[in-house]
């Protein structure tokens, strides 16, 4: 069986025969969160799609180095060089150090990629850790000429840079229609052109977030902390960059020209773009104020919502499209999504119960060929899917005794449907499917306790009575005691 893995790669705009840089080894950076609010769906997706490429890969006896990192410096309002930081503005509201900020949304995260069976990256950099190497970058940039220095901040030049290369290779944006777009507001700002982009900003007087530098007591551009930290982690070329399509430009495409003056070459060998979710076609996301947060999935608690969904059904909704597709969210779809995946749990539940008989009556080999070459073809998981119903309709049948299976089969039949439903595609199907199931509702009871306990702990007693208060309504009690709270049925 050929297990040869195809990817689609944005930088050539066609599947490619996957070929690491280092035999046996993949170097894997994906673009991670923005920590300033709670992660959405919009967040779930690009975490589930490189999970499973990550477990494929392992799966596939590839040793890989995953880095994820968060951004907690930087990255300014409407993804522009002028504004407040984000996380700076939220801590300004909030009426806390930007650094707690960070570390309640950062371990909030933590918490539901937990719950959607997302397994931690090798390493999870922060920006504000790696100020230093930062500055390396800008220093290299600037000594090659392809970065110039005004009123303490320092800007990549873009027009130069697209003289000596060909800017826009990602994106396929090209540099006259930038120019021709943006003329009006040349002159306007203390950039040469309005689309060159800051490597680094001289903090403002009220700016909260900032470091010494030789140009000026400030912050690095938001594009700068993926080319410095994954230079750091995985060297100055690596094999897979990863990231939301959202991200395509202007950061990644900044990533590439800032690599190619500093280091000498692009940064990474293949680039995957997950696509976006949205709601009514319009893309999810904080900015936009459409999104729909993962604790409102698992509580049902939003006006769009007719029900909670589990996490297991969230990740088995994403799972169903292609991670190049547009995945459109409707109650309908999850619901949908919900059923398919208490089919393929009951299944995966009754699989012990088969017993061996003297002959088969089902193309084993053939079914486990059609699963890899799903996979292999550029993560196919909707296919992926489809085999694996192939598999939950002959459980159904050996169970009524309409077909069979030797004991030798059962055992290699059992094994591809554990791997690929468990292992690969990361599905909890025993004690995660149902959204009604006892160990699913503690999960999700334990999780809103510990909102209500971070509220109390941030003295934001309304929103803590809140979730007490609708908790009981709901029919719940909850007990405060010595250890923490508890909480029971009425």
């Amino acid at each position: 069986m050929d297990k040869q893995i195809f990817l689609y790669n944005t930088l050539s705009r066609t599947k490619e025969k996957f070929e690491p840089i280092h035999e046996g080894k993949v170097g894997l950076y994906v673009c991670g969160p923005t920590v300033y609010g709670d992660p959405h769906l919009g967040h779930a997706r690009p975490a589930i799609t490189f999970d499973l490429l990550t477990r494929f890969l392992r799966h596939m006896d590839f040793k890989v180095r995953y880095v994820r990192n968060i951004t907690d410096v930087g990255h300014l309002e409407n993804d522009a060089d002028e504004g407040e930081d984000k996380i700076a503005k939220k801590a300004k509201l909030d009426e806390l150090e930007p650094m707690e900020v960070v570390q309640y949304y950062t371990d909030r995260y933590h918490d539901y990629m937990k719950m959607l069976n997302v397994q931690n990256p090798s390493i999870e950099p922060r920006a504000s850790g790696h100020i230093i190497e930062q500055q390396e970058v800008i220093k290299s940039v600037l000594d090659k000429g392809y970065a110039y220095e005004s009123n303490g901040s320092v800007y990549f030049d873009v027009k130069k840079y697209n003289q000596d290369y060909p800017y826009g290779i990602l994106s396929g944006r090209n540099i006259d229609d930038l120019i021709s777009n943006t003329r009006t507001l040349d002159g306007q700002s203390e950039k040469r052109n309005s689309f060159d982009f800051a490597l680094w900003k001289k903090a403002a007087p009220e700016h909260i977030m900032r470091w010494p530098s030789q140009w000026s007591d400030g912050f690095p551009g938001w594009h700068l902390e993926c080319t410095a930290m994954s230079k750091k982690y995985l060297g100055e070329q690596f094999d897979i960059h990863g990231g939301g399509m959202d991200l395509l430009f202007p950061h990644h495409e900044c990533e590439i020209a800032q690599s190619t003056v500093a280091h000498g070459k692009t940064p990474a060998k293949y680039w995957m773009h997950n696509n976006m979710i949205t709601i009514g076609g319009q893309k999810m996301g904080k900015s936009l104020g459409n999104f729909i947060t993962l604790e409102q999935f698992f509580t049902g608690n939003h006006e769009k919502l007719d029900k909670e969904y589990s996490p297991m059904t969230i990740r088995f909704f994403i799972l169903q499209a292609h991670y190049r597709s547009t995945l459109d969210f409707g109650n309908e779809a999850l619901q949908a999504a919900e059923k398919g995946l208490a089919r393929l749990c009951e299944a995966m539940g009754n699989i012990d119960g088969i017993k061996a008989g003297t002959e088969t009556t089902f193309d084993i080999k053939g079914f486990e060929e059609k699963c890899y070459a799903a996979l292999c073809d550029d993560l196919n998981s909707p296919i992926l899917i489809a085999h694996l119903f192939e598999g939950v309709k002959y459980i159904n049948s050996l169970l009524a005794n309409k077909a069979s299976v030797s004991e030798k089969d059962l055992e290699h039949f059992k094994s591809i449907m554990n791997v690929f439903v468990k292992d690969v595609l990361g599905l909890d199907v025993v004690d995660k499917a149902g959204a009604g199931s006892e160990n699913k509702l503690d999960e999700v009871m334990q999780l809103l306790l510990q909102l209500r306990s971070d509220a109390k702990s941030n003295k934001d007693w309304a929103t803590a009575d809140k979730i007490r208060d609708e908790l009981q309504q709901l029919g719940f009690v909850i007990k405060d005691g010595s250890e923490g709270a508890s909480w029971e049925l009425k």
